[in-house]
């Protein structure tokens, strides 16, 4: 029988567990970011390309579907 149910069946709170959070080191994760669009400098024209083409198909989709035009 597991502690968790021993624990029911005697009628005892179930046992506190400590929360850990982890712990982010901004500047490691700044400098991994930073190496990564260095090494692949497309991303970033990619991401506003889709960001932008996005855009214009949300507000195509709105005057479509509303009539607008």
């Amino acid at each position: 029988m597991g502690e968790a149910k021993r624990r029911k069946e005697l009628g005892i709170s179930p046992r506190d567990k400590p929360i850990k959070l982890p712990n982010f080191d901004k500047k490691d994760i700044q400098k991994k970011v930073r190496s990564t669009l260095y090494q692949y400098p497309i991303i970033p024209f990619l991401f506003y390309t889709a960001a932008i083409l996005t855009l214009i198909g949300g507000v195509f989709y709105i005057v479509k579907f509303y009539k607008l035009i």
